[in-house]
């Protein structure tokens, strides 16, 4: 295996001289317009310039939709539930136009997540509408992986939003237009339309005038 491994690094060492990167990278993009068109199908609809880089994880893909000029790197995880456990849910996602969406992210919803146009994502967001069982004593008699999938509230994101690094965003809260999030947040409330906002938990920083 070895051997193999050399060969083929070395095969790749010769074919950098004869060809000039650009072209390797017209490879790649060929590549991910190929399976941005094979995934297309897998949802409810979606709009033109459809966009996204492999691996996905997708589950429930009839329940999400997608708005045009959709971009996406590598590795999200795209999740509708409509059963967990014994309990049946009716999720629904909707992405607005424009969005851009960085490497690592994770949505996922038993209920309903609507993110507007022109928002802007980095690298490991997470962003639900539920958790692994209610917060009470009843809860606790049962283990985490037990618990049925419980939404407080649905999450909206208004439009031209941008959520940093690392962010995530909890059950229950809306985010107004042009609001912007730092790195790390983690938001477990609402906040209004020109907010600035970090912190874990997040807290209102500065309101944009």
């Amino acid at each position: 295996m070895r051997y193999l491994k050399n060969f083929f690094r070395s095969t790749g060492i010769i074919l950098s001289y004869l060809f000039p990167y650009k072209v390797l990278n017209f490879f790649k993009a060929i590549r991910v317009y190929i399976f941005s068109g094979y995934t297309i199908n897998q949802f409810k609809a979606t709009g033109k310039d459809f966009y996204i880089l492999p691996p996905l994880t997708l589950i429930g893909g009839q329940y999400i939709t997608i708005g045009d000029n959709f971009s996406c790197f590598a590795r999200l995880r795209l999740e509708a539930y409509d059963k967990h456990l014994d309990n049946v849910y009716t999720p629904e996602i909707t992405i607005g136009n424009n969005v851009a969406i960085n490497f690592d992210c994770h949505i996922a919803c038993v209920n309903y997540i609507n993110i507007g146009n022109n928002v802007l994502i980095a690298s490991k967001v997470f962003i639900t509408d539920h958790l692994h069982g209610e917060v009470n004593h009843e809860s606790l008699k049962q283990s985490p992986l037990d618990r049925p999938a419980h939404s407080k509230g649905p999450v909206v994101i208004a439009d031209n939003v941008w959520i940093g690094e690392g962010v995530v965003v909890l059950p229950n809260v809306t985010i107004g237009e042009n609001c912007i999030i730092g790195a790390n947040s983690v938001v477990t409330k609402s906040f209004p339309k020109n907010s600035i906002i970090a912190g874990v938990p997040a807290k209102l920083i500065k309101t944009i005038q």
